[in-house]
């Protein structure tokens, strides 16, 4: 073996122990962060915790289900609206944006990707929530939803630009219409990739806490209404955790631990997804 073919051997060595002990090192950490919210988590877990609204300071007993629905009200609300206009969006980008329009929403959808999500939640606080005089379900859905909208976007553009020219050729060919062979031809071959790119996009606001602070804030009461504060998960651990009660911070880890176990179920039907429909 030659020099360089040994140093070439103990630089391979090198990198695949320093990625192995990385990853493991990272495993630890999130195998630590979800056992200690199931644990801790676990305890909160009963009936009057999905049955009954959260109780005054300092009392025991009580529950978050006003939270937990006011949770699925805004995050069903940005899901119809920021799932439809960001599949519309992505299918333009693939099918006919070949223009400067084209180039400039791409570029600003590659950025909101990764912008703050506390810049969203104060753009829509000085366009919808001081205009209405009140924090709203309606502010936080919206502001959710934008954030929503550019995953939604890439992840569509992407999963239809690896569909085969030659299936949509084949289509036009037999004198379909593009838009029927974009609904029949493109969205079939690209439906896994893009129903999971929408169940992640769902997992990623269902967590998201600075923009409903500054939208739909936060309530003890029942709220259905959608121009009135709305009580949900994120913002009740957010103030829960930091209270002094221990009953409240017990409640906040019982929050935890069903955000946790609802965005790992959301992952877990993507991967099922995948498999299902991409055969």
């Amino acid at each position: 073996m030659t020099q360089r073919a040994a140093a070439r051997r103990c630089i391979n060595i090198a990198a695949l122990v320093s990625s192995g002990l990385a990853a493991a090192i990272g495993l630890t950490f999130l195998v630590w962060i979800l056992a200690e919210v199931l644990v801790r988590g676990a305890a909160a877990i009963n009936w009057d915790f999905f049955t009954r609204l959260p109780v005054p300071p300092g009392e025991s007993g009580g529950g978050l289900a006003n939270a937990m629905l006011g949770t699925v009200i805004i995050t069903g609300l940005a899901t119809m609206l920021g799932v439809p206009i960001g599949v519309l969006a992505g299918t333009y980008l693939a099918e006919f944006g070949h223009g400067r329009l084209a180039a400039v929403i791409r570029f600003l959808a590659n950025i909101f990707v990764s912008a703050p999500s506390i810049v969203i939640g104060v753009f829509v606080y000085a366009i919808l929530v001081v205009p209405l005089g009140g924090f709203t379900g309606l502010a936080g859905g919206i502001s959710l939803a934008i954030i929503m909208l550019p995953v939604v976007t890439r992840t569509t553009e992407e999963m239809l630009r690896l569909v085969p020219h030659t299936l949509r050729e084949a289509a036009l060919a037999l004198g379909a219409p593009y838009w029927h062979m974009v609904w029949q031809v493109a969205y079939r071959s690209a439906r896994a990739g893009m129903l999971t790119g929408i169940i992640l996009a769902v997992a990623r606001v269902s967590g998201e806490t600075a923009p409903l602070l500054f939208t739909a804030l936060n309530s003890p009461y029942w709220t259905t209404g959608l121009f009135e504060p709305m009580a949900n998960l994120t913002v009740t651990i957010f103030n829960y955790a930091m209270s002094p009660y221990d009953e409240w911070q017990v409640m906040a880890w019982g929050a935890s631990f069903l955000i946790a176990f609802s965005v790992l179920a959301l992952n877990i039907v993507a991967r099922v997804l995948v498999h299902r429909l991409g055969k």
